[in-house]
């Protein structure tokens, strides 16, 4: 009798017993009766477990199970980074796609003949839209593989599935299926999900991701917009979506930029499979972040939109198959934080990414802004010309900065010249600089502006936070030096003080000559700076050379262009 009792209670329409508890499955999207909540139901069917279950002519393929199972063979999810072996679905997630591939109708179950005649036009299958998987399984997350401590400890991103919460289970086998993260009978938390969601809980569940804890996207309660809201909404991403609150960065965590089934960048299971697309939504014009994107149709720009899907996790960091920049490839997602950078301290959005040391070696965790820059800048085989054409050619930056060099801007130790007069305070031959010093948003606080930090975009090329007039001929005017002025004072360059290089202003003002005419502002093996652009300097009678001979005082042999379209010879000219 009491097994009969149980049956009774399985195949009976929603009851009042049933009506008293809002997690029933009476009141979710798989009560596929004419009672159903959704829009997607029978014509006439009462039974609600009917559609899965039955205590007669089961399939054998499940708990009782009633529906017709799919004959498709699928293309399971894949990854270059993937640990698990992961084939084709089997125990509960081939039950779940027996509806959820889309191949098989809705109302076909063993226990009725000719199935159960549904709403949905067609062959009655899953209509296309997220809940459809369909047979394509690779932008969805994997299941059907074993999860055991080998594989936690093999991919280093894993918890110990001994670990698990009570609601997170993997089945008899030990493999984790879809009943991992979804539990068919109980909608409590919005898309089946076995658990509160909100903060990412469920993805943390099995995902040790270091440094998300404290980064800023896990700890942000700044509001997403609403736009986001609603592709939330959308989606199979656990989010509460019956919940009233205000979405938040921190609330809606992995799920900002991650999706469990239908991903864009399959691999990665991102949303959009454009990289950029999906940070543009919080660090946009609407987003709740600082607005970069659009730093980026700026005339010189780092060019996120060119090869954009180039980049992959398991690439070669400094010689890729194709040279890109994307997002990820300067910002760690799951590492960011909002500490502010300095000269000697990185700054909080750049932790966690991959660069070179000054020594040419690949480090996964950087420490300095420059070994970021290094990583494309540096020895990588595809890093361009450069713009000032030079006696002594050198485009690894790597190289140019090496404190073994005559001289050098200060940035990965202090310069060699204790005498640098123009230097305005505090500064000092002490100081140190950035990549970031020079190369920034032309609008933002390093040049006194409110728009974003870092070398996104900028109206000066190349990427420069203010202007420097790269060409000679121009008629003197300080403005076209101010990224030179940032540092060193116009009144002591451009002046008549014996405590200065005298000639200053004389080449700058008569001769029309660029700052870059004569100095290589990342570093040289000569003095000084100097490095001559070959497009105005020339040798004189085959020679091309300046000598120093002490503190603000040498020799050039050369013979120069000069912007008022003279040739100017000097033999040894003392200066």
């Amino acid at each position: 009798m009491r097994m009969l009792a149980v049956l009774a209670a399985i195949l009976t329409p929603a009851s009042s017993a049933l009506g008293q508890n809002p997690n029933s499955i009476v009141y979710s999207p798989h009560n596929l009766s004419v009672s159903s909540p959704g829009t997607i139901h029978a014509s006439q069917e009462l039974e609600v477990c009917v559609f899965c279950h039955t205590p007669h002519f089961a399939t054998g393929d499940g708990p009782l199970w009633n529906h017709q199972m799919s004959t498709a063979v699928y293309k399971p999810y894949t990854s270059g980074t993937l640990k698990a072996t992961v084939g084709q679905p089997t125990g509960a997630s081939r039950l779940c796609l027996s509806c959820h591939d889309g191949t098989v109708a809705l109302g076909m179950v063993n226990s009725r003949n000719g199935g159960i005649a549904m709403n949905v036009a067609g062959p009655g299958t899953m209509p296309t839209g997220l809940n459809n998987l369909t047979t394509d399984l690779t932008g969805d997350h994997p299941v059907s593989f074993v999860y055991d401590n080998a594989l936690a400890t093999a991919d280093g991103n894993l918890v110990d599935p001994a670990t698990l919460p009570q609601g997170v289970q993997l089945d008899s086998s030990g493999q984790l299926q879809c009943t991992a993260c979804h539990d068919p009978h109980n909608d409590q938390y919005g898309s089946f999900m076995v658990m509160d969601n909100t903060g990412s809980a469920l993805c943390l569940a099995c995902h040790k991701i270091i440094n998300w804890p404290t980064s800023a996207h896990a700890i942000s309660g700044k509001a997403l917009p609403e736009v986001m809201i609603k592709l939330l909404r959308s989606e199979t991403a656990g989010l509460k979506s019956k919940s009233g609150k205000v979405v938040t960065v921190g609330g809606a965590a992995c799920a900002s930029c991650h999706v469990p089934h239908a991903a864009g960048a399959k691999e990665e299971l991102v949303r959009f499979a454009a990289p950029e697309k999906n940070c543009v939504y919080c660090h946009g014009s609407v987003g709740p972040g600082q607005n970069v994107m659009l730093d980026f149709n700026k005339v010189s720009v780092h060019p996120i939109y060119l090869n954009p899907n180039a980049h992959s996790p398991q690439e070669d960091p400094v010689n890729p198959l194709q040279r890109h920049v994307t997002c990820v490839d300067c910002h760690n997602p799951h590492a960011a934080n909002n500490a502010v950078g300095s000269k000697a301290r990185l700054a909080g959005a750049l932790t966690g990414v991959t660069g070179v040391t000054p020594g040419g070696t690949v480090t996964r965790t950087i420490q300095r802004e420059y070994e970021l820059c290094f990583r494309c800048h540096g020895d990588s085989a595809a890093r361009g010309a450069a713009r000032v054409s030079r006696q002594v050619v050198q485009t690894n930056l790597r190289r140019q900065f090496n404190p073994g060099n005559l001289s050098f801007h200060p940035l990965e130790a202090v310069g060699k010249n204790s005498v640098v007069p123009s230097l305005i305070q505090p500064l000092t031959v002490s100081s140190l600089v950035s990549c970031g010093s020079c190369h920034n948003n032309d609008q933002g606080p390093g040049n006194g502006g409110k728009g974003s930090r870092g070398p996104h975009g900028s109206a000066y090329v190349p990427l420069l936070e203010r202007k420097l007039l790269l060409t000679d001929g121009t008629p003197y005017n300080p403005d076209n030096f101010a990224l030179c002025y940032k540092c060193h004072s116009p009144v002591v360059v451009d002046g008549n003080a014996n405590n200065s290089w005298a000639y200053h202003r004389q080449h700058i003002e008569t001769f029309r000559a660029a700052c870059t005419t004569c100095h290589d502002a990342h570093g040289t093996t000569q003095p000084h700076l100097i490095n001559f652009n070959t497009l105005y300097v020339q040798p004189y009678n085959g020679v091309l050379r300046y000598t120093s001979t002490g503190a603000n005082h040498g020799t050039c042999t050369l013979t120069c262009h000069d912007g008022n379209g003279r040739n100017q010879p000097h033999n040894a000219l003392a200066y």
